[in-house]
């Protein structure tokens, strides 16, 4: 066992009580409250004898109501022959959870018809990600015991005492598995049992949360560069005027223009953009900020807040843009708003963002951007909006993206606030 602890089948326990010290019971053993079936089929999920079921005839994904963020997970699970099932966490309701989310497997390793799966399909795995150690699993109809910390962005899986699954997402820099997995970078989400059509029982379910990393602002988060300090314009430059706003007419200038014309734009950043109370300040009557230095693949966190009809946005590899708006303004009919977050000046790929998740104007926004090749992911407010999507070249589209370039932030004629602006390289 992993705990002292451990309540066989036919116990009750009332979801939320402490089951041992510092962990609550996500399961009453009778019923199952605090859970909600999304894309059920046949029973879904039952309670039979102090255990949730998934009947071979059944299946869905079964989450707690609950989001978490850091946390323990402990549970027990018996498979029958050829089980399969899995753990989502940190998933949303809507969307494949080993994608949106992350999937730990639990799978029947033993059974023949698993022999040639993929090393990341197995049990334990982080699902298309991480592979585990294998050996850990005790035959199918034995019970075994399993525990899933995750905290930031470290996964540990260990399974019957062994650990199977030491990782840290950041160091996942493979740019095909970051393309299908955006889930990986969600900090919080529902917790999950994710049904195959294969008979798989669970027990003893309980959970201890972990505090997250204290937030400071403009302090970066573990793994993470702060690309604005608080206090003043270090990392920035002015971007110069047209038609040297284009990466392709700025190359081509000589060594003492460009000069010349980098010093006037950062004498006009000087006079619009200011560092007022650990904020980044746009007055609405200069031109756009870009970073002094060009990134390749990145993640990027960009805290940023408009004023009523206001307009932005974030210029990638010097490139517009991921759009930010006052979504009420946009659309021409009640319902048809578009929020913030699309790939604004796609022509052939996807420019609009999938969902609004825009918080009322005058409110702080988060963007999380993951840009690896010519792809994007888009997070607004923990909901993503944009899922591995091209970014097209806006100065040149006969060609693909420049593969680096500046980050900027938008001039659009608005007053402008940004903070807590983080980035972290991935570096392939």
């Amino acid at each position: 066992m992993i705990v002292g602890l451990a309540l066989a089948c036919g116990a009750e326990v009332r979801a939320g009580e402490t089951v041992e010290p510092g962990f609550t019971s996500l399961f009453d053993g009778r019923t199952l409250s605090g859970w909600k079936l999304v894309g059920g089929h046949g029973p879904g999920y039952i309670v039979r004898d102090g255990c949730i079921v998934c009947p071979a005839d059944g299946g869905g994904n079964l989450f707690t109501e609950r989001e978490y963020s850091d946390f323990v997970f402990r549970f027990e699970f018996k498979l029958s022959p050829g089980g399969n099932n899995g753990i989502g966490i940190r998933a949303p309701y809507e969307g494949d959870a080993a994608y949106v989310g992350m999937e730990i497997q639990v799978l029947d390793d033993y059974a023949d018809q698993y022999k040639t799966l993929y090393p990341w399909q197995y049990h334990g795995s982080v699902y298309g990600i991480v592979p585990a150690k294998r050996g850990s699993l005790r035959k199918a109809g034995e019970w075994n015991e399993e525990e899933i910390v995750a905290q930031g962005r470290h996964i540990k899986v260990t399974v019957n005492g062994q650990v199977i699954v030491d990782a840290d997402l950041n160091q996942v820099a493979d740019a095909e598995v970051i393309r299908k997995h955006p889930g990986m970078f969600r900090p919080k989400g529902h917790i999950g049992f994710l049904g195959h059509s294969s008979h798989v029982e669970f027990r003893n379910i309980r959970i201890r949360e972990l505090p997250a990393q204290a937030e400071a602002d403009n302090v970066a988060p573990e793994g993470f560069v702060a690309l604005y300090n608080g206090k003043d314009l270090a990392n920035w430059k002015g971007l110069l005027k047209s038609p040297y706003d284009n990466p392709e007419k700025r190359a081509k200038l000589a060594a003492a223009e460009l000069a010349q014309l980098q010093a006037e734009a950062d004498r006009r950043m000087r006079e619009h953009w200011n560092s007022e109370n650990g904020v980044l300040v746009f007055d609405g009557k200069g031109d756009s900020l870009a970073t002094a230095k060009d990134y390749a693949d990145f993640e990027l966190l960009v805290d940023w807040k408009i004023l009523p009809r206001g307009d932005s946005g974030i210029y990638l590899r010097g490139t517009p843009q991921v759009q930010i708006w006052d979504p009420y303004t946009q659309p021409t009919q009640a319902g048809s708003e578009v929020g913030s977050g699309g790939l604004y000046n796609n022509q052939k790929n996807p420019s609009k963002p999938l969902k609004v998740a825009d918080k009322p104007i005058g409110e702080w926004n988060r963007f999380r951007i993951i840009m690896v090749g010519e792809k994007v992911h888009v997070f607004l407010n923990d909901e993503l909006v944009v899922n591995d999507v091209t970014l097209e070249n806006y100065w040149d589209r006969s060609k693909p993206i420049y593969p680096s370039g500046q980050i900027e932030l938008q001039n659009h004629g608005n007053k402008l606030f940004f903070k807590n602006i983080y980035i972290r390289e991935i570096r392939r």
